[in-house]
């Protein structure tokens, strides 16, 4: 409450976000994330910023390759659960495509800045998309991805969230019906989504770190993010580094997703064969519901007057 008695609320992950973007020195960097187990573990790391992983989604609620099956739905609704954990610490999330027209793609926005997301992007291939790290990617013409990213700037300043408008292109490694495709592409159409509107880019597929170079000397000087995909098609920087060449967001969509899968396999790997699982420390139920916030939900029971959890 503030001094005149009027209730103080609590800035938003969006505002958050764009405050972090303030300090040109500063490079936010966002792990990956795509459950609640996830999440946790990020935010118990102290990392000030995350990432929900479109291909992390894909591969963890539907067991799928990432080849466009997420729909609305699906990614909304992991949004919002992630969002919703620490609604202080700021999420950026994968909307693909915007999931059909612009109507579509401003509702997207609009569900996602309600849910308390801070920042999404809008890339420009065909509704039938892929990873940006696969080959073969079929783009939209301009005129469609414009339009997608006018209707996204569109919602976002008529629904005053402050989310964050993140134009992606894909044509580094792409092509559209036309043939147009690479790096003079993708280097106009973001150009062409800074007059449009949009608060940051996101060049897919950087092929070298000359080419991150170029990429930050050639974009209009509004934020632009790195994704940085263990096996991918961009060299792997440090944090150091991509501030260093002028990037101001860098996400690792996969590294969550890879550290598990090598974990979990190699345990139940180990059932299978031993009829036990791998020696080593363990958490236990205690350590894993206190990560997953035990001590806080029995904290707000009991100061209600709830009594349920009294001596667990």
């Amino acid at each position: 409450m503030t001094s005149n008695g009027s209730i103080e609320r609590p800035v938003s992950g969006a505002r958050r976000l764009r405050q972090m973007l303030n300090d040109p020195s500063k490079t936010v960097v966002a792990p990956g994330v795509y459950d609640g187990i996830t999440t946790r573990l990020a935010l118990a790391q102290g990392f000030e910023c995350l990432y929900m992983t479109g291909a992390g989604t894909s591969m963890s609620r539907l067991g799928m390759a990432d080849l466009g099956l997420t729909t609305f739905t699906d990614m909304h609704q992991n949004a919002a659960m992630i969002a919703s954990i620490d609604p202080k610490v700021p999420v950026i999330a994968d909307a693909d495509t915007g999931y059909g027209g612009p109507i579509n793609v401003a509702n997207t926005v609009r569900a996602y800045a309600r849910a308390g997301v801070a920042g999404l992007h809008i890339e420009d291939q065909v509704q039938e998309k892929r990873c940006g790290h696969l080959s073969g990617k079929l783009l939209v013409s301009r005129e469609v991805y414009y339009n997608r990213l006018r209707a996204a700037c569109k919602a976002r300043d008529e629904s005053e969230s402050e989310i964050m408008i993140i134009a992606r292109t894909d044509a580094r490694a792409g092509k559209d019906a036309e043939g147009n495709g690479g790096f003079e592409e993708a280097t106009l159409r973001l150009t062409q989504a800074a007059e449009i509107g949009v608060d940051a880019f996101f060049f897919e597929a950087i092929q070298s770190e000359e080419e991150a170079k170029q990429v930050i000397e050639r974009l209009p000087k509004i934020p632009v993010l790195l994704n940085m995909v263990e096996g991918g098609k961009t060299p792997l920087m440090t944090t150091a580094q991509a501030n260093k060449l002028g990037f101001r967001i860098v996400i690792w969509p996969i590294t969550g997703l890879e550290a598990v899968v090598a974990s979990v396999k190699h345990a139940y790997q180990t059932l299978q064969k031993t009829g036990m699982t791998p020696e080593g420390p363990k958490l236990g139920p205690q350590g894993l519901f206190d990560l997953c916030g035990l001590k806080d939900l029995m904290a707000f029971d009991e100061s209600v007057g709830g009594k349920a959890y009294s001596g667990s």
